[in-house]
């Protein structure tokens, strides 16, 4: 007789291949037709809100990995919030001004740039940006974020456009801004000025020059030993062509100087750098003399020779100054750096820079005007050795700011800009004040962007470009007075709000200003308009007024601002300034931050070493999903590893839980949840006591979501599927849930508690695999209030009712038990004693002290092991018994042998009752019940 009719065995449509690149199309497609979106705002709606504020991502280009583990992490911060309870909109924004976009288009338009009014031009800007916005839409849609994907935020937005013009206006007229000439970082191939958060840091190779500056004034006066030498100071810099415009020495006023006479003439430079300097020099076989020593102090005010240009060059003093290398003695170029701008500013110093937009020197550099100071290097070592100037010379590499955009090396050069200052209205200590208000994750994250805040200088929020928003301000053409206020303000953000900031460009300074406008200054009626743009950082770092404040289903400031650990110096850092500066507050909570994509080896990625994986290669080869549990199991506070072999892993770990939930639901195909539910108290102990595994798994899992970390989501939930459900409590069950009577209680026991664990996990799950909790979902059997996608459920609550630690205690001492026990059924198995370990009948001889817990719960424990016979005996009658090590079972002796009886031909169990029965004679004692039933 075939008895396979009789079994009970699984039967599901959720099938066992993913095939996710085709399928995740399909319920993106399922989605937009049911607003899943929209539907769970509406479900949402009177809920306490979180908001999550986008980032924008630059309009340019298709996403890459980063991209994709940010809004990924985003994703899983939304949708986890959602399901806790909260009224989560999250609306996507893009950055789409700034200087990649402006050459892009003039790169298409090739020698047509030049035929194209400003406003033309800014139009084309306009639709490139647009088209990529819509590029990456879709590509985000993709990885399956859920968003307000028709209505994101756009910097080109009018409204937009318009509250930054209000915002900037906001802070010039609060007399946080100002106009003035100072250094900044240049980036002379893209002719603009830089913020700190358009740099970033490279290795490149300058020459380090060390060069004699003669003395001029009487040395002797301060120091008589030096009376009659001939004396020059030496300074050291790693920067030759800024010595036209050097104007000063620096020298720290408590190191200690020398005066070292080598041959006929004296070289003053830091005692403790004296050995360093010889060697530099190439004076190794010199003989030299040490005349004087001396504070740095006693030297200010003095007056040196500039060896190339007929100028004097001061000595002062300065904290900045090192012994770190060189010569103690530091060149100043006021126009060329921050710190030689600060301490000239103090010492009444010429701002004095003369490279023009290009990087070139101007005309009034005799030597080398026009040339490209980087290429000047050279001719100014060339001059300074031709005049007996160049005492040593050696190439080094070393860190030097580069342009974050087309990652040439930069210089600083003193312009013209627009500044917010960090001391006027006390925004540096405002903006400290605030930082210490948010809550950093990690925790790290307060002291760096701290550290930034503490030293930075002005922030120069000008651009020399065309496309963004322009500064408006206007200038008088008769006295050049600057001519803004409240009025002018509130006129041009209306004109800016109806027409957008192209309105700057297609009219004249006088139909933009209200009627009967006239100077301050001198009541002049005509105008001109500033031609700069306000920084892409000043952009995005309004947001919080533009978006935040705008939208109804949005408040400022935000529950959470999320970015790469880049954006301390970025986006977090511009948001906070404008967002102090305006309103004496952060615009976020709480900040957290996460690491770059790296390749498997923990480098970093680049197409030119061929280590680059982009995200929509994964997405083809595997599915969104796999790049969603990329995200989900990795500790995202550091960067992120990524290959080909961490991928295949991911894939194994993703078809572990599919499998698990395939096992569940094929197991469910009978089950009416409402009228075949069993109670508690009339499950099965291994069904209660998974239950109690499930609360401590809903426990633990909603923890790690709170504190948003999703590897100890995904470890949880993996370990779970793996340990508890398929290598024991689903294994063990299989003999129950296919010999049992179909609608016996203790089938409906399992499940009951199968369904349960799967309607709770597919929630915890959801928010990381969104795919495949929404295919789990509609596999479950229907109940009354089931939602119509997990996405529209809530997390799961933990049952109280449901945690027995007694309970829990008696199961994780008979899994320690089936651990040990299981060695020596393996052992049998290997010495061919049994095959299967239902070939088996373990025998047990426990110590005293066991013996209560083991007589309890004896069928329990065969039920366990899945062995056929399960009984205790003296050690004596026990063949060749094996005694437990384990100190917990000290005493236990363990022996296996052969199960007595005959194989049941229907549940491969062995009984001695086999054969009894004449109707079904190949059958046991308990699969002969069921059939007669």
């Amino acid at each position: 007789m075939d008895y396979k009719d009789s079994l009970n065995l699984p039967k599901t449509d959720f099938p066992m291949k993913a095939n996710l690149a085709k399928k995740e199309p399909e319920q993106l497609k399922v989605w937009d037709e049911m607003r899943i979106y929209d539907r769970i705002r509406e479900a949402a709606r009177g809920r306490q809100s979180y908001i999550l504020h986008d980032g924008p991502p630059y309009a340019n280009g298709n996403i890459h990995l980063g991209h994709a583990l940010n809004k990924i992490i985003k994703d899983i911060v939304i949708k986890s919030k959602s399901m806790t309870g909260c009224d989560c909109g999250f609306v996507p924004g893009w950055d789409c001004h700034g200087l990649p976009i402006e050459h892009q288009v003039d790169k298409e338009l090739g020698e047509k740039k030049t035929e194209l009014s400003q406003a033309d031009k800014r139009r084309l800007c306009r639709v490139y940006a647009d088209k990529y916005v819509g590029i990456q839409r879709e590509q985000f849609k993709r990885l399956g974020v859920f968003g307000e994907w028709e209505n994101p935020y756009l910097t080109m937005h009018y409204d937009y456009e318009a509250t930054t013009v209000e915002e900037f206006g906001k802070l010039y007229l609060g007399g946080a801004v100002y106009k003035g000439k100072k250094p900044v970082y240049w980036c002379a191939s893209c002719k603009t000025a830089l913020a700190e958060a358009e740099v970033e840091y490279a290795d490149h190779t300058t020459p380090s020059i060390y060069v004699k500056f003669a003395m001029i004034s009487d040395i002797s006066a301060v120091r008589p030993k030096l009376s009659g030498q001939k004396v020059s100071i030496v300074i050291w810099t790693t920067t030759p062509w800024t010595i036209p415009a050097n104007l000063a020495i620096a020298l720290h006023e408590e190191f200690i100087y020398v005066a070292v006479r080598f041959d006929e003439e004296v070289l003053i430079l830091a005692k403790d750098m004296l050995d360093y300097c010889i060697d530099a020099f190439g004076y190794q076989n010199k003989p030299y003399e040490i005349l004087d020593e001396f504070p740095g102090a006693v030297l200010e005010g003095l007056k040196a020779r500039h060896p190339l240009i007929d100028r004097e060059s001061v000595v002062i003093l300065a904290p900045f100054v090192t012994l770190d290398a060189g010569t103690g003695c530091v060149h100043i170029a006021p126009g060329h750096g921050q710190e030689d701008y600060e301490i000239g500013m103090k010492y009444g110093l010429d701002n004095y820079a003369p490279v023009d937009a290009d990087g070139r020197f101007t005309p009034d550099v005799a030597d080398f005007a026009g040339e490209f100071v980087f290429d000047a290097n050279d001719s100014v070592n060339r001059k300074l050795k031709e005049v007996g100037a160049l005492l040593g010379l050696v190439n080094i590499e070393h860190s030097y700011p580069h342009c974050w955009r087309c990652k040439n090396p930069i210089i600083f050069r003193s312009t013209e800009q627009w500044f917010i200052s960090m001391e006027k209205n006390e925004l540096r200590k405002k903006a400290l004040e605030a930082v210490e208000s948010v809550r950093w994750i990690p925790a790290w994250g307060k002291d760096r962007i701290y550290g930034m805040i503490e030293n930075r200088p002005d922030w120069c929020i000008s651009r020399q470009r065309l496309w963004g928003v322009p500064i408006t301000m206007f200038y008088c053409e008769s006295c050049g007075a600057q001519v803004m206020n409240e009025e002018i303000l509130k006129h041009l953000v209306g004109l800016v709000r109806e027409s957008g900031a192209d309105v700057w460009y297609e009219r004249e300074a006088g139909a933009l200003l209200p009627s009967g406008t006239v100077c301050p200054e001198c009541h002049g009626s005509e105008f001109r308009k500033e031609t700069d743009i306000l920084d892409v950082w000043f952009d995005s770092g309004v947001s919080h007024a533009a978006v935040l404040e705008k939208r109804p289903n949005l408040n400022s400031p935000s529950d959470m601002y999320l970015e790469g650990s880049d954006q301390h110096r970025g986006w977090f850092h511009s948001s906070l300034l404008e967002s102090v500066g305006t309103r004496n507050r952060a615009p976020y909570r709480n900040v957290l931050t996460h690491g770059f994509v790296v390749d498997g080896e923990g480098k970093k990625m680049s197409k030119s070493v061929g280590n680059v994986i982009e995200s929509q290669q994964i997405i083809d080869a595997y599915g969104a999903e796999i790049l969603r549990l990329w995200v989900a199991s990795e500790d995202y506070t550091v960067d992120l590893r990524i290959s080909d072999e961490i991928l295949k892993r991911l894939v194994e770990a993703y078809r572990r839980i599919r499998n698990t939930s395939r096992f569940i639901l094929g197991n469910l195909y009978d089950f009416n949840v409402e009228s075949d539910s069993v109670a508690y108290a009339d499950l099965e102990p291994m069904d209660r006591w998974m239950l109690h595994r499930l609360q401590e798994l809903i426990r633990k899992v909603r923890t790690s979501y709170d504190n948003f970390q999703f590897h100890a989501v995904f470890s949880a939930l993996y370990n779970f599927c793996t340990v508890d459900l398929s290598a024991l409590y689903l294994d063990v069950l299989k003999d129950r849930l296919y010999t049992s009577r179909a609608d016996s209680r203790e089938r409906r026991s399992a499940q009951t508690v199968m369904f349960q664990i799967a309607n709770d996990m597919t929630r915890l799950l959801a928010p990381i695999l969104t795919f495949t909790a929404e295919e789990i979902w509609t596999a479950l059997p229907a109940y009354e209030g089931k939602a119509a996608s997990v996405h529209l459920a809530q997390f799961p609550e933990v049952e109280e009712t449901c945690i027995d630690n007694e309970l829990g205690e008696t199961w994780t001492t008979m899994i320690a038990l089936k651990s040990e026990i299981s060695r020596v059924i393996e052992n049998a198995r290997k010495n061919k004693v049994i095959g299967h370990s239902l070939d088996a009948c373990v025998e047990l001889a426990p110590p005293e002290k066991l013996s209560a817990f083991l007589e309890e719960h004896l069928e329990e424990l065969r039920t366990l092991l899945i062995v056929s016979q399960i009984r205790i005996a003296p050690a004596a009658d026990i063949a060749e018994p094996y005694p437990c090590p384990g100190a917990d079972f000290e005493g236990l002796h363990v022996g296996v042998s052969r199960a007595r009886g005959q194989k049941c031909n229907r549940c491969w169990m062995y009984s001695e009752l086999v054969g009894v029965d004449t109707e079904y004679p190949e059958v046991c004692e308990r699969c002969l019940k069921n059939l007669k039933a």
